[in-house]
C-alpha cells in the first residue's frame, strides 16, 4: 500500500506560480512512476506530468510544457509540480499518482494509487 499526501494548492493571477507537493509513504520501494493528472468537472482525467524514478525522466503534455516543472527528492519520497505562468485553463483539481513499472506514462488507469486532490485556480 503506497499513501500519497498532496498539498500546495491555492488560487493564483495569470501570469503567477503555485507549487505542489506529493509525499508518498508505505510501499515506496514499488514506486517507479510519480505523476500529477488533473481534471475540470464533465472532462476525462488528464496527465499533466510524471517523474520516472530509474531513470530520472521526466514527461509532460503539450500544453504545459515550459511553463511547469516536476521534479523529485527521492530522500523524502516527494515529488513536487512547480507551475509557472499560470493560465486560467489550468484551473482544475490536480491528484498525486504512483504506479510501477508498465504503462503510458499519461494514462491514469495503469496508476495504482491517486491522492485526494488539491484544488487549483487561476483566475484572468
Amino acid at each position: 500500500q503506497v499513501q500519497l499526501v498532496e498539498s500546495g494548492g491555492g488560487s493564483a493571477q495569470a501570469g503567477g506560480s503555485l507549487r505542489l507537493s506529493c509525499e508518498a509513504s508505505g510501499d515506496t520501494a514499488s514506486i517507479k512512476y510519480m505523476a500529477w493528472f488533473r481534471q475540470v468537472p464533465g472532462l476525462e482525467r488528464e496527465g499533466v506530468a510524471a517523474f520516472y524514478s530509474p531513470l530520472k525522466l521526466t514527461y509532460y503534455t503539450a500544453s504545459v510544457q515550459g511553463r511547469f516543472t516536476i521534479t523529485q527528492n527521492s530522500a523524502k519520497n516527494t515529488v513536487y509540480l512547480q507551475m509557472n505562468n499560470l493560465k486560467p485553463e489550468d484551473t482544475a483539481m490536480y491528484y498525486c499518482a504512483t504506479k510501477g513499472y508498465g504503462g503510458y506514462w499519461s494514462d491514469v488507469t495503469t496508476y495504482n494509487y491517486v491522492g485526494q486532490g488539491t484544488q487549483v485556480t487561476v483566475s484572468p
